[in-house]
């Protein structure tokens, strides 16, 4: 039942229709979010890049610190995202290859838009998923500003797959359901995204 309510705590914080005055306190959410991902750790369910496929709005973020507090890291306060700002994550499915696929990231405000792409590979096991950001294009009204390949980014798209999971940006999934998302990243802050539906 407790973990019910949790669910229901994150569906509310993940609707895109409420405005931030009629969202659930950011902390009663990562509370949730950390209740859920302990309970995840006993979840048999297994799941695929498939399940990911889609757009995603980032509706909450935590901070990230280094320092060690009693068993855990301490998390920064959680924010959520303005509705002023679109940050969105899509990630599409290689069909040849069910575990591998592509990034976007974009980054949306007024007329300004920015986005980065990359490869990624799921770890269906351990829920991870590993990715790169090695593209990145910058526009302005509808008017590409600059397109490109970022930081050796072709190379680094090209030996994406051999490289080792401890050498590569990741977010372990912990929560994966229809309608919203949650994870944790490398740098030990959960995030929430909600199901684009536009």
């Amino acid at each position: 039942m407790l973990i019910m309510s949790n669910e229901i705590l994150l569906v509310q914080a993940a609707s895109a229709q409420n405005s931030l005055s009629k969202l659930p306190n950011s902390s009663q959410v990562i509370n949730a979010l950390l209740k859920l991902e302990k309970d995840s750790k006993q979840e048999q369910k297994s799941y695929s890049l498939a399940n990911l496929a889609g757009v995603w709005n980032l509706r909450l973020i935590t901070g990230t610190k280094k320092t060690r507090k009693k068993a855990g890291v301490i998390l920064g306060a959680g924010k959520y995202i303005p509705q002023f700002i679109k940050i969105q994550i899509t990630y599409q499915v290689n069909p040849e290859t069910a575990q591998q696929g592509e990034v976007i990231n974009s980054v949306k405000l007024a007329f300004f838009e920015l986005s980065l792409t990359g490869p990624i590979k799921f770890l269906p096991q351990k829920r991870i998923l590993a990715f790169d950001f090695t593209y990145l294009k910058v526009s302005l009204w509808g008017l590409n500003l600059y397109q490109g390949y970022i930081q050796n980014g072709l190379s680094r798209e090209k030996n994406f797959l051999a490289k080792e999971l401890k050498d590569q940006a990741f977010f372990k999934y912990f929560l994966i359901r229809d309608n919203f998302i949650a994870a944790r990243g490398r740098g030990g802050g959960l995030a929430l995204w909600s199901r684009d539906k536009s």
